[in-house]
């Protein structure tokens, strides 16, 4: 990984510029909560209905051509693999998303629907870093990892650009969900004044 370029906040608005190009801004909702007033970002209404879409878009949108022949391979159970899909498919880039069987039936119709090939692989039993290093290596593909890309945590962070265009100023803090931590690195490249809170839900 010492080859691989870290993640900054050019990049984050660059991110944000390329998709501000392709997406409208998801809704900040202003909300009450125990008394505190604070605003949630509707990154459900992204078309795949998720923010992965954000990284995915900027990590494909960044291979060169030959990278771009040789397609992405993309490991999920559900957001990144739509989220890749999605973008694979609007730039004409073959994706292979390495989804376990028993994912929910839905987010397998969906990734497939939007183009990608599904390889799937069992959990438990095997192990789906394995699975997906074996094709990079048969097909000389692109990793197009879910939080530990560069390019995927400034494209997440991108949402922060909108965050503070929308509110008209840097938040005091945000809320983070936080499964690998690509969302919560981009946005404290995205809102450096920002205090960041990950949070995951008990159990």
């Amino acid at each position: 990984m010492s080859d691989i370029r870290a993640p900054n906040r050019d990049g984050v608005l660059a991110a944000a510029r390329s998709v501000a190009a392709i997406l409208p801004p998801t809704p900040l909702l202003p909300v009450e909560i125990g008394g505190v007033r604070c605003h949630v970002k509707a990154e459900s209404l992204q078309p795949v209905g998720a923010f992965k879409i954000r990284g995915g878009w900027w990590r494909l949108s960044n291979l060169d051509d030959t990278e771009r022949a040789r397609g992405v391979i993309a490991v999920s159970s559900g957001n990144h693999a739509q989220g890749v899909a999605w973008a694979a498919r609007r730039l004409g880039i073959a994706a292979a998303i390495v989804m376990p069987r028993n994912a929910p039936q839905v987010k397998l119709e969906a990734t497939r629907a939007l183009g990608a090939e599904i390889v799937l692989y069992d959990r438990p039993g095997q192990n789906r870093d394995d699975v997906a290093a074996k094709l990079v290596e048969e097909r000389r593909a692109v990793l197009v990892h879910a939080f530990g890309d560069p390019w995927v945590i400034e494209g997440q962070g991108g949402a922060g650009i909108e965050i503070e265009a929308q509110l008209g100023r840097a938040p005091s803090r945000l809320l983070v969900c936080c499964g690998g931590g690509g969302l919560a690195a981009g946005l404290a490249l995205a809102c450096p004044e920002s205090t960041i809170h990950i949070v995951e839900p008990h159990g």
